[in-house]
């Protein structure tokens, strides 16, 4: 049975993850998730804007997703591959290289981003969108005619 093992913080699920996700599971019989904590985001300056319990439930409702567990740090993906016997490491195609030296514990791959999306965009794009309260409708619209 091939484990596949890949991380991230997952924050503001798009379609580029559910895309990775669901190449990644292609890829063995079982796919486990590394969900960055908020405290490793912490360290890594990232702030992710859903806590990571609700992270989490969000990816165990995902069908390709098996297994999640808390990333802590950089330095326990070695560990982790051991521990969970994972055969196939999967990252996004933005790691490429980054993870090369766990060959040694299993085989790597960087698999393509999906294209213009990401989390920093939908990020920047809610930011420039103007507040719900902002949102007027016509008298038209409201009275029924469209």
């Amino acid at each position: 049975m091939a484990l596949v093992l890949t991380y991230g913080t997952f924050d503001l699920l798009h379609v580029g993850h559910v895309n990775l996700l669901q190449r990644a599971r292609a890829l063995g019989d079982r796919l486990v998730v590394g969900l960055s904590s908020d405290a490793f985001n912490a360290l890594k300056r990232k702030h992710a804007t859903q806590p990571y319990a609700d992270r989490e439930a969000v990816l165990r409702a995902i069908r390709y997703v098996d297994d999640v567990f808390p990333e802590e740090s950089w330095e326990q993906k070695a560990d982790d591959v051991r521990r969970l016997g994972a055969s196939l490491l999967v990252m996004g195609s933005d790691w490429s290289g980054r993870f090369d030296h766990l060959a040694g514990h299993c085989a790597v791959r960087y698999l393509p981003r999906t294209e213009n999306v990401s989390s920093t965009r939908l990020k920047v794009a809610s930011r420039r969108a103007p507040p719900p309260e902002a949102l007027v409708l016509s008298p038209a619209y409201i009275g029924g005619a469209r």
